[in-house]
């Protein structure tokens, strides 16, 4: 994709994370928040995709042993349906797993067709629910898991 790229979350980035933020969730997280976050939280890993050289999304994921849970993923909202939130979450987890993560987690909406349907490409599986999860109106969340393993490496033949 040219153009496009993933590199991690830095503190300069914080504004337009935090703007992505108040334009996607009805509970958004605050800079402070997101400073706090990628200034002070050591186990806490964030990734910026850029396009065009401007902030268009972010992932972030708390590394708990050999788990990673992820905390918000946002895609601009006039760059969705184009392949980057997969493109975004993709190249995190090919860092995770040099990382050492083997099993990644999240939580997602019901109601959020678009975003199940990307996790379940992704390989994640629904294994759970947390009632009355979401604080704005008291939906459920569906608990998914994936275990992550590298990509398979092509073999040359016959040499």
């Amino acid at each position: 994709m040219n153009g496009v790229r993933v590199r991690p979350l830095e503190e300069r980035d914080v504004p337009a994370v935090a703007a992505l933020e108040t334009a996607t969730f009805a509970r958004p997280w605050s800079a402070d928040s997101l400073r706090t976050e990628i200034t002070q939280n050591k186990l806490a890993r964030y990734f910026c995709l850029e396009v065009d050289g401007q902030v268009s999304g972010y992932v972030g994921v708390w590394l708990i042993f050999d788990e990673a849970h992820v905390t918000n993923i946002v895609v601009r909202d006039d760059y969705r349906r184009r392949g980057l939130g997969e493109f975004l979450l993709r190249s995190a987890i090919t860092e995770l797993i040099r990382a050492g993560v083997k099993k990644m987690t999240l939580e997602v909406r019901p109601s959020n067709l678009a975003a199940r349907a990307l996790y379940q490409k992704l390989g994640f599986v629904a294994e759970g629910v947390r009632p009355r999860y979401y604080d704005d109106n008291r939906e459920d969340a569906i608990i998914m898991w994936a275990e992550l393993t590298a990509p398979e490496r092509k073999t040359r033949r016959g040499g």
